[in-house]
């Protein structure tokens, strides 16, 4: 249970980064002080469960399918794959009415990146790598 919770923070943490580095994601609401902070919690959460699911289910798929053109790009055509998560979750989100968006591509690539990058930097903080 703490490392499901450890992974959950992480998530949203890195939801929450890129959502502030990057005009292309964002959360619909207030976008200053602590009313930021209240409206935004619990979505950020729920799109981080969402992210982790669609990660777990669709993305293995993508993988096994897309396995020939990973190794031809030497493994960048999994950044690709990285930002149609993020497109996926964003769209999965707006249906579900949390308020998440992600513009297009381009911003689903950005945001890969970033979440990516800030949730190895946290994990490598605070040494959460999963131990055989």
């Amino acid at each position: 249970m703490t490392r499901f919770l450890t992974w959950l923070l992480t998530t949203a943490l890195a939801l929450a980064a890129a959502t502030a580095l990057l005009d292309g994601l964002r959360f619909t609401g207030p976008r200053s002080g602590s009313a930021e902070i209240e409206s935004k919690i619990l979505p950020l959460l729920a799109v981080a469960l969402i992210l982790g699911a669609v990660s777990a289910f669709v993305k293995p798929v993508l993988q096994l399918l897309s396995f020939p053109l990973i190794l031809v790009t030497l493994g960048l055509f999994l950044l690709v794959i990285n930002a149609f998560m993020l497109l996926l979750t964003g769209w999965l989100a707006e249906q579900l009415g949390l308020g998440f968006r992600v513009d297009g591509f381009w911003s689903a690539v950005g945001g890969a990146v970033v979440i990516t990058v800030v949730t190895w930097a946290l994990d490598a903080l605070l040494g959460t790598e999963k131990r055989a």
